[in-house]
């Protein structure tokens, strides 16, 4: 099983965004990055454990790469604004790219670069290893398919 795990604003829009890309085989929305074990909901909003509002993306690898993946994740937020997506400012809303191994670390930083460039802009999106995730609850999971927003 291959994963990845991005931040990029609320986790609602980007798990929406990311489960209708052909080759991911299951999202989960959850908390990364952060101090606090086991946070709520509520304490990653009060901008005190640091995490980020994530989603942890499992793939099919004969389907899709984690560089195409990568790919996607820039073009579904923007990347040049630090801790605010929209009208979502915080800490929890940064963009960030959350490596599980070398080739996904350095996947992200040549692909960051490539995009700085392309685009003349500069990219504020952290790329961190991997070292915690929270579920978060499960009325975040899949909010928007349950809701209809």
């Amino acid at each position: 099983m291959n994963k990845a795990l991005f931040g990029a604003g609320c986790f609602w829009g980007i798990e929406e965004f990311f489960k209708k890309v052909e080759g991911i085989l299951e999202t989960k929305v959850g908390y990364s990055g952060g101090h606090t074990k086991n946070p709520s909901y509520e304490d990653v909003c009060s901008g005190s454990t640091n995490h980020a509002e994530v989603v942890l993306i499992e793939y099919d690898k004969n389907q899709i790469s984690f560089e195409d993946l990568v790919n996607h994740f820039w073009i579904c937020h923007d990347p040049t604004t630090l801790n605010r997506q929209g009208p979502d400012i915080g800490t929890q809303y940064r963009s960030a790219i959350f490596y599980f191994n070398d080739n996904q670390k350095q996947i992200a930083e040549n692909s960051r670069m490539a995009q700085s460039k392309l685009q003349n802009i500069t990219i504020v999106t952290e790329i961190s290893e991997f070292k915690n995730y929270y579920k978060a609850e499960e009325y975040h999971q899949k909010y928007i398919q349950k809701t209809g927003l």
